[in-house]
């Protein structure tokens, strides 16, 4: 069998070519995929076939050169509202860059592909506050994950400092407001983001320790994290 189908979430394309555009997918049959979408601007497909849209996808593998090719989309969320703020656009590409890093969560593939649809829309309505939090509290949800959220009952009530399954961060302060949002949102949707604000200060002290973490198992600190 060639033709397979797949529960797919877009989440980066970019030319091949002169005519032709590479997708990398996160699905929730096998993780992350990359396929060639072929067809000129007016193709129907390549309009499709753009990020953050979540679908069933139709590929044909070639077992003889080990491509893969994009036959058809059946669109089933656009999330058209992202692209009409820059904060909701660079979040939703944090997010989808933390993803692709993150081998497409490392094989709990159905897990991750829930939370990634589900934060990138919630971002298509979210204001420039709440896009930050939706960030963080998928950081916070995607370190699950990857099995490597520390529990904070454990941590210090000043400062973060920890090792856990072999990973470790640097140390970051993280006060009361901070702290207890993180335990808060540890049990919520990124939809329910809108209802729990956070202050200035306990937004930096918590994005930092997020990126921290995500940053140590990475082994790199992604560009997209600092919109």
């Amino acid at each position: 069998m060639r033709l397979f189908t797949y529960s797919a979430l877009i989440l980066r394309v970019r030319s091949s070519g002169e005519s032709n555009r590479e997708a990398w997918i996160l699905t929730s049959e096998e993780g992350i995929l990359r396929a060639t979408v072929f067809g000129g601007p007016k193709s129907k497909l390549r309009a499709h076939v753009e990020p953050y849209h979540r679908g069933t996808l139709w590929i044909y593998r070639d077992p003889v050169r080990d491509s893969r090719k994009i036959t058809d989309f059946d669109v089933q969320s656009w999330k058209p509202g992202i692209r009409e703020s820059y904060e909701r656009s660079a979040a939703a590409a944090a997010i989808a860059e933390t993803v692709l890093a993150g081998y497409g969560g490392g094989g709990s593939w159905e897990e991750a592909f829930n939370l990634a649809d589900a934060s990138l829309g919630a971002l298509e309505t979210a204001d420039e506050p709440c896009c930050t939090r939706i960030f963080i509290h998928f950081l916070w949800h995607w370190a699950e994950i990857l099995g490597i959220r520390p529990d904070l009952d454990e941590t210090n009530a000043n400062a973060c400092e920890g090792r856990e399954n072999g990973i470790s961060w640097d140390t970051v302060f993280l006060g009361p407001g901070a702290r207890r949002w993180l335990a808060v949102v540890r049990d919520l949707d990124p939809a329910q983001m809108t209802r729990y604000t956070l202050d200035g200060v306990s937004v930096r002290q918590a994005r930092a320790f997020v990126t921290n973490i995500l940053g140590d198992v990475l082994g790199k600190r992604l560009g997209t994290w600092d919109f």
